[in-house]
């Protein structure tokens, strides 16, 4: 719907038209007059509740004076946690996370990437799913870093399993961890240029042949605006 239509609704802090952001031809979506509104980021304010302040505290504890510049933000949503995390201090937040008797979230379920190209300085993010077995609780750091210096340190020296998660996330949204044993793309080609799942890659592509039948790349696919 056209935001023309929503009186009220204001276009701040950042309004998206169209599905995908295209705005020509190439819209396979069937809809081009979608709006979506991203709202202000979210902040959660103590008592956090459902036992992630018992989190908060033995972490806090841990890390001592450095807490409040490794912790940029605490989101408390549907009943999961996340801490949004100053990259120059994932690493060492990261160990606490684990080796910490009142934490240890001595399991990593992966890394993954994100892209918001609006978010001016944060464009890019890495997304770190933990799980404490010893305390059954779960948890998610997240990490941003700008388009123009897509850096993150590598976390391998803490859950050496994120050798091949850090790599699939730089591959397809050409973050670098820095510190990485060996980071080479491990999906895509060695020679493929771009990273195919940051918003901004063209939907462009290679015609598909399915049992005699040959499906056109998405940029040639016929248009429903």
């Amino acid at each position: 719907m056209s935001s023309d239509n929503l009186p009220g609704v204001p276009e701040e802090p950042v309004a998206r038209h169209g599905m995908f952001g295209v705005t020509d031809s190439g819209d396979t979506s069937g809809y081009g007059r979608l709006v979506v509104r991203r709202p202000p980021k979210a902040s959660s304010a103590r008592p956090y509740g459902e036992g992630f302040d018992e989190i908060a505290d033995a972490l806090e504890a841990a890390a001592g004076d450095a807490f409040g510049a490794m912790v940029e933000r605490v989101v408390v949503d549907r009943g999961e946690l996340t801490l949004h995390v100053a990259r120059e201090h994932l690493v060492e937040l990261m160990a606490h996370l684990r080796d910490d008797p009142a934490l240890r979230f001595e399991l990593s379920l992966g890394v993954s990437g994100v892209h918001y190209p609006a978010e001016t300085g944060e464009e890019l993010r890495a997304v770190y799913h933990l799980c404490s077995i010893t305390h059954n609780r779960r948890m998610r750091v997240e990490v941003s870093c700008p388009d123009a210096d897509p850096h993150i340190p590598s976390t391998v020296s803490v859950y050496p399993t994120h050798d091949w998660h850090e790599r699939e996330t730089y591959d397809f949204f050409g973050i670098v961890f820095d510190g990485h044993p060996a980071l080479t793309r491990i999906e895509m080609p060695d020679d493929w240029e771009g990273h195919p799942q940051r918003k901004d890659y063209p939907l462009g592509g290679i015609p598909v042949e399915y049992r005699g039948a040959t499906i056109p790349a998405p940029d040639n696919r016929r248009s429903y605006a």
